[in-house]
């Protein structure tokens, strides 16, 4: 897909991996829109890219919102990467063989995929509304799973269930959003720098 003139979103953008794809698509031509916590260094990060930063929770609604309507702004939004996620360890029981919050597990996966659920909804609704390409379609979203998803090790029952979540609604939403010229992929990364 031809990028240039159009808008891409990043979210998690301000590091890592997150930035690495935000460097990528600037060089592609996208104006970046990077979506991440206020208390990252997304502003400089995004100044970097000559882009723009729209700090957000991706679980709010409202903020992700916010995020995609600052995107369409800057031209038609064509891709969206979901690179926003924690990983902190938790095993099921802890040393004294309690077990450990709840909260602990509710709160990754939260994040990890009910956040990346939330920019999907917001997003696709402002892709579908584009026009197409001269190819006919719209855009693209692309999900980070983690290899996790698959292979979990001793500590990780929340991140691993969170990104399994999100392998495992990639071919629904897939099908769905197809009848808009929206494509669908899930990437399933595993240790790097």
């Amino acid at each position: 897909m031809d990028l240039s003139g159009a808008s891409a979103l990043v979210t998690g953008g301000a590091s890592g991996l997150g930035f690495a794809t935000a460097k990528r698509l600037a060089d592609a031509g996208a104006h970046v829109v990077i979506v991440d916590l206020p208390s990252s260094p997304g502003a400089d990060r995004a100044a970097e890219l000559e882009g723009t930063f729209a700090a957000a929770d991706v679980t709010d609604p409202g903020q992700v919102a916010a995020a995609v309507a600052a995107a369409s702004a800057a031209g038609p939004l064509r891709a969206v990467v979901n690179c926003a996620g924690i990983a902190p360890p938790a095993k099921v029981l802890d040393r004294d063989g309690a077990p450990t919050d709840l909260a602990h597990f509710e709160k990754i996966v939260r994040v990890n995929l009910i956040g990346t659920y939330n920019v999907i909804g917001q997003a696709s609704a402002a892709i579908a509304r584009t026009q197409p390409t001269d190819g006919g379609d719209r855009g693209v979203i692309v999900n980070t799973a983690s290899v996790a998803a698959f292979d979990g090790q001793i500590g990780q029952p929340a991140y691993s269930a969170s990104k399994g979540g999100v392998h495992a609604m990639t071919l629904p939403i897939a099908r769905e959003l197809a009848r808009y010229g929206i494509r669908v992929c899930t990437i399933a990364p595993g240790i790097m720098e």
